[in-house]
């Protein structure tokens, strides 16, 4: 699989990672909180989350991965959350999370091959409902960093839908939206000839940290896949986003 060098990245222009204009996102968590019903996101919504114009490098993060029964938000439910709290400069392993959960899904053989979690591992696991509160808590005032927001943002919003009768928006940053920018933003010749008979570039996380040689961690480990999302972002902005990219440059 072709790995793009650490050389030819850092010579990239730093995109943003969305295509237009980011949500206002201080503003429409603020409207939530006028309208939530459930305590429990009333608490998340009013904490905020820090203006669109504050450095990157003073913003409080949460690494956020689940493993899923699925892909299909209409059918399938999470089955494990890892959360780990940290800042560009500091990864709070003390503080992070990692839940196994019995999904209102049912566990089809191949999520099981995927992510190993069986029906005897969730047989005896709490519901999401009862971790709730406390995931909802690490969320607060906090931006989520996800690979792949499709994932987390969505799941989350269609798991509290089921059991609260009310969904939820969040922020985050997307180490894969800004690894595709940052490959697709490299300098078209170099990798053009690096691309030569090969297929594109991987933005899977495993290969994604390996462009910044950061260590391989086994996949599909919520807690895991979280560090490995936290540590790929600080890679991202030591050699891309310095301290001082305001929030509205990388969120979406």
């Amino acid at each position: 699989m072709l790995h793009i060098s650490k050389q030819l990245l850092r010579s990239a222009p730093a995109p943003a990672p969305h295509a237009g204009v980011a949500p206002a996102w201080p503003a429409l968590l603020a409207q939530q909180a006028a309208t939530a019903r459930h305590p429990a996101l009333q608490h998340y919504y009013r904490a905020g989350v820090p203006d669109a114009a504050t450095p990157i490098g003073e913003v409080p993060l949460l690494a956020m991965d689940f493993e899923t029964t699925g892909l299909n938000t209409r059918r399938d439910d999470i089955v494990s959350i890892g959360l780990i709290p940290f800042s560009l400069t500091r990864i709070r392993l003390s503080e992070s999370a990692h839940w196994i959960l019995n999904p209102r899904a049912d566990l089809r053989h191949e999520s099981v091959v995927i992510h190993g979690i069986t029906h005897a591992t969730v047989a005896q696991a709490p519901d999401l409902s009862e971790r709730l509160l406390k995931l909802l808590t690490m969320m607060a005032g906090r931006v989520m960093v996800v690979h792949h927001r499709g994932i987390e943002q969505h799941f989350l919003n269609a798991a509290l839908q089921r059991r609260i009768g009310e969904g939820i928006i969040f922020p985050c940053i997307d180490t894969l939206a800004l690894e595709g920018l940052l490959c697709q933003h490299a300098p078209l010749s170099r990798l053009k000839r690096l691309w030569r008979g090969r297929s594109r570039p991987s933005l899977c996380l495993p290969e994604s940290r390996a462009r910044y040689h950061l260590p391989h961690y086994p996949a599909h480990n919520a807690l895991t896949d979280a560090l490995g999302c936290a540590e790929l972002l600080q890679a991202q902005c030591a050699h891309h986003f310095p301290p001082q990219t305001p929030l509205r440059e990388l969120w979406c």
